[in-house]
């Protein structure tokens, strides 16, 4: 009897280290990204970005509209919104390719899948993450007219 639970033992231990390791293929996540990510990551000072999302005189556009990151290194996007118009931080597939640590705005923190952030005039927002897959990634304002006008831009992960 004692040799089944140890062989039990065996199997759920390693059943642990599969799943792990079939989680961190499908998402495409290299070895060296995932012993960064166990290893102390969150002791690992954020890089911070700017982004502003219009501006004071109402301009529909990202302020850079081209962002570049790394796999591996963690980053604060501080996102701000001068403008009088309410806009939005959208871009689907770079969310899906990030680990979110939090995105905070005034008192409330936010944790878990974040897809957009919607910031109201005068608002702010940080968003802490960590860059996961490489790829090119399209991001937009999806208020009517705001795409349409040039509220775009791109963002890239590299390894």
């Amino acid at each position: 009897m004692r040799t089944f639970f140890n062989l039990l033992k065996f199997f759920r231990r390693n059943l642990v280290i599969l799943t792990l390791f079939f989680c961190l293929y499908f998402i495409n996540v290299t070895p060296a990204v995932a012993a960064n990510l166990s290893s102390d990551l969150l002791k690992q000072p954020a890089t911070e970005i700017k982004v502003s999302l219009g501006n004071a005189a109402n301009e529909l556009k990202f302020e850079p509209n081209h962002l570049e990151f790394e796999t591996g290194k963690r980053y604060n996007l501080r996102l701000t919104n001068p403008s009088q118009l309410k806009h939005y931080f959208t871009a689907k597939d770079f969310a899906d390719a990030i680990w979110t640590q939090k995105v905070e705005a005034g008192k409330v923190e936010i944790k878990g899948a974040i897809h957009e952030v919607e910031l109201k005039p005068g608002a702010e927002a940080e968003w802490l993450f960590v860059p996961l897959k490489s790829g090119n990634y399209s991001l937009r304002c999806p208020i009517a007219g705001h795409t349409e006008a040039g509220m775009i831009g791109e963002i890239v992960i590299s390894n």
